[in-house]
């Protein structure tokens, strides 16, 4: 079983590349250094998911998305309407710079980020001092947990720990929109 993690224990192990459940706005989501290519392949594995689908970064503020992130593709008001949205449960699809690894971004041109408003994703960022992945912590395929007791311990089992804390509440995993177009992508 997993280990329980302060946040600070929490920041030392993904700077070491482990991989951790924590619990965001709706759903309990598995993390790690999105630039630790060992790492995310790991977490991947562990899911069983597919590079080619990309992943999610969450950050705990605007300011850690700097250069990962071309604004400059976008017309201002789409990104005016983007940053509007955060902090929040609003995921987008914003066109990704070299900057941002294709073990991330997978067969896509842009990366999925999200600026969160739950309070302990936003202070984990800030104490690991960038984003982090964030994908659902459950199998591919399998229902997403919303609660901590709907954890899979197997899948537990093959992680370096757990941030206490609970779900921001939402009922549905956040949306995803394409940036370009604010097209929802996944409701």
């Amino acid at each position: 079983m997993a280990t329980a993690l302060t946040l600070d224990a929490a920041a030392r192990l993904l700077h070491d590349g482990g991989v951790i459940a924590y619990p965001t706005e709706a759903v309990w989501g598995l993390g790690c250094d999105p630039f630790n290519e060992a790492a995310v392949l790991r977490l991947l594995a562990i899911k069983q998911r597919d590079v080619s689908k990309g992943l999610i970064l969450i950050a705990g503020g605007h300011a850690q998305l700097d250069g990962l992130l071309d604004w400059s593709t976008l017309p201002a008001e789409r990104v005016a309407a983007i940053q509007a949205s955060w902090p929040g449960p609003s995921t987008w699809i914003v066109p990704a710079t070299t900057r941002v690894p294709r073990w991330i971004t997978g067969a896509h041109a842009g990366v999925a980020v999200r600026v969160s408003a739950h309070p302990l994703v936003a202070a984990l960022c800030g104490k690991f001092g960038g984003p982090l992945v964030s994908t659902s912590a459950n199998r591919a395929g399998a229902p997403p947990a919303f609660r901590r007791a709907e954890l899979d311990p197997e899948l537990l089992g093959l992680l370096e720990g757990v941030s206490e804390g609970e779900t921001g509440g939402l009922t549905s995993p956040t949306a995803i929109r394409d940036a370009l177009t604010g097209a929802v992508l996944r409701a």
